[in-house]
């Protein structure tokens, strides 16, 4: 189906939002993009996953954050404009664009999705294959936000407000996570920050005197990460949800018939890989939470020993024994729980891998290798934030921390 951009409505649409207050949406292809069934899917997604079972009050969504993302682009924007940094209508209505798609290809609990009944298709790629679909659909309206949000445009710093160690999408979601989880550490001055940026040989740059800014974001989020994204609950309910998945395709590649919605039984039941993904995008599309959650809820009454421990798990939020550390567990660990999961309820050793297992985390704070912040000093030269800021602390945010981390069942009496 061909979508005409719409008539430039009379009346100015605006949505009230808790962080930011009154946002303005553009009228003409942005509007229409959001009125998109595609967009509108994003109502049905947790910006946190399963987080909610560890912060109550995560329950925003993906929509919400992608607004959020418009609205502070386009202060962001007016700010370059405003300092005399020429930038076109219509590179203006493409890097809106593309800040509001950006997240577009998430699916039920994010990351779960991508290691469970999609093999090898991340959520990045998902998001270019929903604009590239929307390309067509609105006649190639959306080829510069294309090139912006894969980088290729020439105009580098369009890329950085999308896609960047500050850019807009960080800028959002650590505000706004902030507030949902109510972890008041968390909470960054986002005016102040727009207000600080600047372009110089095609960079976003920060202005000098927004370096204690800037620093604050980076110990935000390295806070934020270990305290909320990394949280040892919501790091096992993710495991537990990408497992729950596995299994149900798993059985019904064997021939079970599970009770699942239509599209969830698709994904169940086919091999979707990068090499078939596009053929089945509008499949996808009717993907959200929803899906999940109610099937979990009837897998609670399964036969398979593992689809229904699992699925109760989660719904009853009696979640698995997380232990972390930074040195590696061995493997008898490992097995000694395997080998009491076995014997407790005459399982396999496959089987028993479902609920014992380990893994790693990691964050970067900082990556300076990847563009990093520059900030514009008063002599007019660039430096990196890490030079510029006279915090040692900001230098530690370059090495990447990696954890350990062990699963397995609470012991019962």
């Amino acid at each position: 189906m061909i979508y005409p951009v719409s008539k430039q409505p009379t009346k100015v649409t605006i949505i009230n939002d808790p962080i930011y207050g009154f946002i303005t949406i553009p009228n003409g292809i942005v509007f229409d993009l959001i009125q998109h069934p595609y967009f509108q899917r994003l109502r049905r997604i947790t910006q946190m996953g399963l987080s909610y079972l560890v912060y109550p009050g995560a329950h925003h969504t993906r929509f919400h954050h992608a607004v959020g993302c418009l609205h502070i682009m386009q202060k962001a924007l007016k700010t370059l404009r405003d300092k005399g940094v020429v930038i076109s209508k219509d590179e203006e209505e493409a890097t809106l664009i593309a800040i509001l798609l950006h997240d577009i290809g998430h699916g039920p609990f994010s990351h779960a999705m991508e290691h469970s009944i999609i093999e090898g298709v991340n959520h990045e790629q998902i998001s270019i294959a929903f604009m590239e679909a929307l390309n067509t659909e609105f006649n190639g309206s959306l080829t510069l936000a294309l090139e912006i949000f894969t980088g290729k445009y020439s105009r580098k710093f369009l890329s950085q407000l999308v896609s960047g160690q500050l850019d807009m999408d960080r800028t959002d979601y650590l505000k706004r996570d902030s507030f949902y989880t109510g972890m008041a550490e968390g909470n960054i001055n986002t005016d102040r920050i727009i207000a600080m940026l600047n372009v110089k040989e095609d960079q976003l740059v920060v202005e000098e005197k927004g370096i204690y800014t800037v620093e604050k974001f980076l110990v935000a989020r390295r806070l934020m990460y270990w305290q909320v994204y990394l949280h040892k609950t919501g790091i096992v309910a993710e495991q537990l949800v990408t497992r729950v998945l596995k299994r149900a395709k798993e059985l019904s590649h064997q021939g079970v018939s599970l009770y699942a919605s239509s599209a969830l039984r698709y994904f169940l039941q086919h091999k979707i890989d990068q090499n078939n993904f596009e053929e089945v995008l509008d499949i996808f599309s009717q993907l959200d939470d929803y899906d999940i959650i109610s099937a979990m809820k009837e897998w609670c009454h399964e036969e398979d020993f593992v689809l229904r421990e699992l699925s109760k798990a989660i719904i009853h939020r009696d979640l698995l024994t997380v232990k972390i550390r930074k040195k590696a567990f061995a493997k008898e660990k490992k097995q000694k729980h395997i080998t009491v999961l076995k014997e407790r309820y005459h399982i396999t050793d496959k089987e028993a891998e479902y609920f014992v297992f380990t893994g790693t985390i990691s964050n970067l704070g900082y990556n300076y290798t990847q563009g990093g912040i520059h900030i514009l000093l008063s002599n007019g030269k660039l430096t990196d934030v890490v030079k510029a800021s006279d915090q040692l602390s900001l230098k530690s945010l370059t090495k990447e921390v990696v954890k350990n981390y062990i699963c397995y069942p609470k012991q019962k009496d």
